[in-house]
């Protein structure tokens, strides 16, 4: 891999969702609570709810790695209101900027060996978890907006990177 000076800091990516998760939060806000249980697959992420529980729960598990606390066990984790399943989110991203503040590329390299729920056992260092965090929720989100514009909803927002306020 070549150094790149212009490369993008992970805080642009970081505001990026940030922007996104609070533009999502009041959509959910402002529709019918309905709009929750949409289907969305199957097991734990059956409905739109689980899906959003998933983003937040992935969130705070790799935020407690980053900061070297217990990770929550996913029985733990069972938010039932919308604000409840956005407030796991927001513990989240408080972790992982406390964690911002003082890393440094040794911390970055860091390895963890830990249990995925679909890759089995992975070893990354923490700054491939945290660069993981963004496509993740990334990946997730655009799942939402696609089962919520098939289930009729199509009063969303552009949701890339150039239409965000995240970045000039």
């Amino acid at each position: 891999m070549t150094d790149n000076s212009a490369a993008i800091p992970i805080s642009i990516l970081l505001a990026w969702r940030d922007v996104e998760t609070r533009r999502w939060h009041d959509w959910f806000r402002s529709h019918p609570q309905e709009t929750l249980f949409i289907p969305a697959g199957e097991g734990r992420m059956a409905t739109l709810h689980g899906v959003l529980v998933h983003i937040f729960a992935v969130e705070l598990r790799f935020a407690q790695r980053l900061v070297d606390q217990p990770v929550s066990d996913w029985s733990e984790i069972v938010p039932q209101t919308l604000d409840e399943t956005f407030a796991v989110g927001d513990v989240a991203r408080a972790l992982i900027d406390g964690y911002l503040e003082t890393a440094d590329d040794a911390s970055l390299d860091v390895e963890l060996s830990f249990l995925t729920l679909t890759a089995g056992t992975v070893t990354a260092t923490k700054r491939k978890i945290l660069f993981n965090l963004v496509p993740h929720g990334m990946r997730h989100w655009a799942q939402v907006a696609m089962l919520l514009r098939q289930a009729g909803h199509r009063d969303q927002w552009p949701h890339d990177l150039l239409a965000s306020s995240a970045l000039r």
